[in-house]
């Protein structure tokens, strides 16, 4: 039987360790019975590419590797913002738009509102319209969700699994107690379908 392959989306592929903690996820995917697929895998030839060319051929091999997949497990742990990695919201739209399951997760459980006036440093106001706003006038998402809406809504839509965890400072990236969460949902997900066709 074909294994069922897993697309391992994230900010992780930006570690000093990335390929160290790639291998990890692809242990722990083999343990739920799944092959992990990590978007570092395939060797990119860098010979005779600008930087320009090396960025674009990296966006189509890792849509390439998506399509190859059953589903995608990712990482939504905010990145370099109060929201996540925005190459990994792409690929999770992109694996949704294409039939993919998304299952996600993030490391901190402050949610997106949160967290925003926290990134803007407090410097927000609430308007006449009651509509909380930025320092430009760009009203704040008030929805009480994990992430932009927009996230939120594909994955709701897709599977309905996003788990919050609250990991340890020092292990925001490499904290995979949310990940196994998923790769537990997904086996089931998927024994649940099989036994429903018998």
């Amino acid at each position: 039987m074909k294994p069922i392959r897993v697309y391992l989306a994230g900010p992780e592929v930006f570690l000093i360790n990335a390929k160290e903690i790639g291998e990890q996820k692809k242990a722990v995917c083999n343990k739920y019975g799944f092959e992990g697929v990590f978007p570092l895998d395939n060797e990119v030839d860098t010979k005779n590419k600008s930087p320009k060319e090396l960025g674009l051929c990296i966006s189509e091999v890792n849509e390439d590797l998506i399509k190859s997949c059953d589903l995608v497990v990712a990482n939504l742990t905010p990145f370099r913002s109060p929201s996540a990695d925005v190459g990994t919201a792409y690929e999770i739209g992109f694996a949704h738009a294409i039939g993919k399951k998304v299952f996600a997760y993030t490391n901190i459980a402050a949610p997106f509102t949160e967290r925003t006036v926290k990134a803007l440093g407090g410097k927000v106001k609430r308007d006449s319209d009651g509509k909380l706003r930025d320092t430009q006038g760009m009203f704040i998402e008030e929805v009480e969700l994990t992430d932009n809406l927009m996230l939120d809504g594909c994955i709701h839509a897709s599977t309905k699994r996003l788990v919050v965890e609250e990991a340890p400072a020092d292990q925001l990236f490499t904290y995979l107690g949310g990940f196994e969460k998923c790769l537990s949902a997904a086996r089931e997900m998927i024994k649940s379908g099989l036994n429903n066709k018998s």
